[in-house]
């Protein structure tokens, strides 16, 4: 990614309606169908400046990786140990069979190659262990956002179940979400590529507007997996051994 968006993620992670909401989302989604062990022992892959970790924490003993070097000493921080730095796909000196929750949240499209690196993190979880996968959805959404983070791609539920399944995995729970604000979203990306002012600006908006969207989005951490979510910007799934 590029350094701006380090550097935004750590000025705003704790802010920033998206932030704050999709870590409810996710906290209840892994309440509900991760059926992890007592003190499980938890993997985040893609760290970044580590405003996921204590959210984990909940669920067990963290452990994390982040390969740039400003986010990993943020979150190394946060943690209160070293971050490691083992890139995807190939994860040197992870512990294969150890894991029995690895999160990678908003990651995978990172990857040049997406089979490998989910089947690196299947050898790495202990025996019922899961992945918890969260990608941007929906190609037509590619925009100056998709650029600066350094994306590969953005998935629809088919292309992510393919590849989650070409790694040796099945897919679970499988769903959109950030779905009640995807009008938004889709109508500022439409707007601005015909107007041809695409922005890549993640900021935060104005403070009562921040609290509204976070209000709106965090309603689905009563919904994502529960009931048919209809198209949003993400999609998320719990991936495990097939």
């Amino acid at each position: 990614m590029d350094r701006i968006v380090y550097d935004r993620m750590a000025a705003h992670d704790s802010t920033h309606w998206w932030y704050r909401a999709r870590r409810e989302v996710l906290s209840d989604y892994l309440t509900r169908y991760a059926a992890l062990p007592r003190d499980a022992r938890v993997l985040e892959i893609g760290c970044g400046t580590g405003h996921n970790l204590p959210m984990l924490a909940r669920f067990g003993s963290v452990e994390a990786i982040e390969i740039d070097s400003a986010a990993r000493g943020i979150a190394s921080q946060r943690l209160g140990r070293a971050v490691g730095d083992a890139p995807l796909p190939e994860l040197p000196g992870v512990e294969r069979g150890a894991y029995d929750l690895i999160a990678v949240l908003d990651v995978v499209e990172h990857i040049a190659d997406d089979v490998a690196a989910l089947s690196a993190m299947r050898e790495r979880l202990a025996p019922g262990g899961k992945i918890l996968i969260t990608v941007p959805a929906h190609r037509w959404m590619w925009s100056a956002h998709d650029v600066v983070n350094h994306h590969h791609r953005r998935y629809s539920k088919a292309t992510l179940r393919r590849a989650i399944e070409a790694a040796g995995l099945r897919p679970r729970k499988l769903a959109y979400f950030n779905s009640l604000l995807f009008p938004l979203a889709a109508a500022a990306r439409v707007a601005g590529r015909v107007a041809g002012r695409e922005d890549s600006d993640d900021s935060p908006p104005a403070k009562p507007l921040n609290a509204l969207f976070e209000r709106v989005f965090r309603l689905e951490r009563h919904l994502v997996g529960r009931v048919p979510m209809g198209p949003g910007v993400t999609i998320v799934t719990l991936a495990e051994p097939g």
